[in-house]
């Protein structure tokens, strides 16, 4: 049985360009759509099977990556930007017409404040760094899929390289641990 995961994934992981300088996200409108203007790549990009990221029809996890916050701007259209979950720590803006989720900023004390979240698949543009593990994979059980094709899910991530985790990556659990630690007052 094939297991789909994401199109960026399931047609093949393009990899990206280390010198790649940026471009644009548009949302999925057929005109007035809401364009994002992103400068430099993206890091941490991953696929992410959580329940609160945008994810194209059929798809199973997101594919999303941080840039930072200063690195983001709208462009076109801003009036037509909702925030999906004020109460999340995440405030993900929507396009109101067609929900795409254009990118996610956090406002709170937060290990990843100043990163925003972003979808490259939005963007027209080639180069953009290439899904570099799977986050929250477990997580997609809780939104209807059956626990007993689990297996298949991380075989396929396997198959096209991907590490597969429950929460983070180590890089990105080191950097919570290391805000949580500075927090409390331990220096290093």
């Amino acid at each position: 049985m094939t297991t789909f995961i994401h199109p960026l994934i399931d047609n093949g992981i393009a990899k990206g360009k280390p010198d790649f300088t940026g471009g644009t996200l548009s949302c999925h409108c057929p005109s007035n759509k809401v364009v994002v203007s992103l400068k430099g790549n993206v890091a941490h990009n991953h696929a992410c099977g959580c329940s609160k990221c945008w994810k194209p029809s059929g798809a199973l996890f997101s594919i999303v990556g941080v840039i930072p916050r200063q690195n983001v701007s709208v462009i076109a259209n801003e009036s037509k930007l909702r925030i999906v979950d004020e109460a999340a720590a995440i405030q993900r803006h929507a396009c109101k017409d067609c929900g795409v989720h254009l990118y996610g900023r956090i406002e709170k004390d937060h290990p990843f404040k100043g990163l925003d979240f972003v979808h490259v698949e939005l963007s027209d543009q080639k180069g953009w760094q290439e899904p570099q593990f799977a986050a929250f994979v477990s997580s997609i059980i809780e939104q209807g899929f059956n626990p007993k094709d689990m297996d298949n899910v991380r075989g396929r991530f396997k198959a096209v390289g991907l590490e597969n985790y429950d929460v983070l990556s180590p890089a990105l659990m080191d950097l919570i641990a290391t805000f949580t630690a500075q927090k409390a007052g331990i220096t290093f």
